[in-house]
């Protein structure tokens, strides 16, 4: 059986942080999943920050199909997971659906990686307590109220959990990802 990744995002998702991670993994040898709250085509955005503005700008970015449904999800079919950031985190934790796949990807220790807003979901999974991330600066409150110590860093790896602030750390989030994917689900 090959060794696959599910992704698990939504309208409103980053742009970079959905496609960056699929054709990432895709190219090790990874086969990669979608999972939405429905099979379609999904919008995302695009987030940028500009001189002078105090938060981040959104525009339209890609449209990108999903492959599977919330829903239908058979998490022992997968070997890692992958929550992006974006918007669509904020509406995604009140998915039961995508609380069940992330606690039982955090209960079978497999590799989770989060980035953004993504850990916005790891947490209402219940999945964070006790746990070292980083995310985007704005979310520490959030994550110190899951439990977890936030850290202001490129990348944190706490076990088999590998997060990041956003998509400039894209490099060091994916490099320690891929370290602990190997290690625990090499590509067969």
């Amino acid at each position: 059986m090959p060794t696959k990744v599910l992704i698990v995002t939504g309208d409103a998702a980053e742009s970079l942080e959905v496609l960056y991670p699929y054709q990432r993994l895709r190219e090790e040898g990874y086969e990669v999943h979608i999972a939405a709250p429905s099979v379609k085509r999904l919008r995302f955005v695009v987030h940028d920050f500009e001189e002078g503005f105090d938060t981040y700008t959104e525009k339209p970015g890609y449209t990108w199909p999903a492959d599977v449904a919330f829903a239908d999800v058979v998490t022992e079919e997968y070997d890692a997971v992958v929550v992006p950031g974006g918007r669509a985190p904020e509406y995604l934790r009140n998915d039961p659906e995508v609380r069940r796949i992330l606690a039982a990807f955090a209960a079978a220790d497999k590799p989770i990686a989060q980035i953004c807003h993504g850990p916005l979901i790891t947490a209402a999974a219940g999945a964070l307590d006790g746990r070292r991330v980083t995310a985007y600066p704005a979310l520490e409150p959030d994550m110190r109220a899951a439990g977890a110590s936030f850290e202001d860093a490129e990348a944190v790896v706490d076990g088999t959990l590998v997060s990041a602030r956003a998509w400039p750390d894209h490099s060091a989030w994916m490099r320690e990802f891929l370290t602990v994917l190997r290690a625990k689900a090499p590509v067969t």
